[in-house]
């Protein structure tokens, strides 16, 4: 397995200046590790928390990556507005329809030219998912990591997952079978505490010997995402325990 330490984000030129505008104003959360910091290339998996989740990965994670998003996010403009404005803003975000549609339309241009600088890997629901992993296996042949947001968001962007995919499971399979036994990190961003959790990686083979189907596996994904944002490293254990017997 390649460490991914000397890689760079494969971003255009151009999208540093952006991110470097975005960094004023968003700045980075804090990053919980429960193992060591991500030193090996391998599948991420975060909550989407809207886009938080994304933004907070992609100006502050220090590991070049390919994010999987949704295909629209690749298409032209129009394919990006009606995205935005009929299942983004109105039934994930719950706008109302007039404002679901104002905003897409004026998001629509800055969406897509920001969509065009993260070089993302484009998603689908029907058969050309195979385009997905055959450009998701050309990325880890590479040595750079993915960052997929498995979580079922078609009612909205949830603190507590209700259901998560199985696309990650199925490509770390066919990535098994070809010999490369990728850790997943699994990670939790908490919104109201800026605070980015990640916890020991976990080998494909694990699972896969551990549950039996994919639905097993989205199972335990899910409750143990939902689990990592109670979680309190040993370090601020003591320190809390120690602030509560001086009291």
């Amino acid at each position: 397995m390649k460490k991914d330490k000397k890689l760079k984000k494969p971003r255009p030129w151009w999208f540093g200046i952006i991110k470097g505008f975005l960094r004023i104003f968003i700045r980075k959360p804090k990053m919980v590790y429960l193992g060591d910091p991500i030193q090996e290339q391998g599948i991420i998996l975060c909550n989407h928390v809207g886009a938080k989740g994304p933004l907070n990965l992609e100006l502050h994670l220090n590991r070049p990556f390919r994010f999987w998003g949704t295909y629209e996010m690749n298409s032209n403009v129009r394919e990006v507005y009606r995205y935005l404005s009929q299942i983004y803003f109105l039934e994930k975000k719950h706008f109302k329809p007039f404002f679901a549609k104002l905003i897409g339309f004026i998001g629509a241009p800055l969406a897509w030219t920001f969509y065009r600088g993260l070089n993302l890997i484009s998603t689908y629901t029907d058969l050309r998912l195979k385009t997905t992993f055959k450009e998701s296996l050309d990325t880890i042949k590479k040595g750079y990591s993915l960052v997929i947001f498995p979580e079922d968001s078609h009612d909205g962007y949830h603190d507590n997952l209700k259901k998560v995919f199985a696309g990650f499971a199925v490509f770390a399979k066919i990535c098994y079978k070809q010999g490369v036994d990728l850790p997943i990190y699994i990670s939790y961003l908490r919104k109201k505490k800026k605070t980015l959790i990640v916890d020991k990686p976990i080998r494909y083979s694990e699972l896969a010997a551990k549950y039996k189907t994919n639905e097993e596996i989205t199972d335990f994904i899910c409750s143990h995402m939902n689990n990592l944002q109670y979680q309190i490293p040993e370090k601020q254990k003591k320190k809390r325990n120690k602030n509560l017997n001086k009291k």
